[in-house]
């Protein structure tokens, strides 16, 4: 059996909800505050600070909060992490990019004497 790290397993679980990827995604352009997080999402302010709570524990942002408003910020040092442990996996996806290429060119390949 593999061995586990308890820290990748956290970040993977965090972003596998898609509500959280897209808070990353709106905090990718710089901070904000959590009602501006919250807004595009259809759902009663505690659930949504739920996973703002679980983005923090990863360590994938961090929150500030100044008198009423709580002002949420990337923090991408976790996400250098899940690159580097991407990253002997990347031959993986750049070796087939060829072959896919000639594949697409032989589908959409004229026939010869047309």
């Amino acid at each position: 059996m593999a061995k586990q790290d308890p820290t990748l397993d956290t970040l993977f679980q965090a972003l596998a909800d898609p509500t959280r990827r897209a808070v990353l995604a709106h905090l990718a352009s710089g901070p904000a505050p959590i009602s501006d997080l919250a807004a595009p999402h259809d759902m009663a302010l505690p659930s949504f600070l739920r996973h703002i709570t679980v983005l923090e524990e990863a360590g994938l942002i961090t929150s500030r909060k100044s008198g009423r408003v709580r002002t949420c910020k990337l923090a991408p040092a976790r996400l250098r992490e899940i690159e580097a442990w991407l990253t002997p996996y990347r031959p993986l996806w750049t070796r087939e990019k060829p072959r896919y290429s000639q594949l697409a060119k032989s589908l959409y390949a004229k026939p010869s004497g047309t």
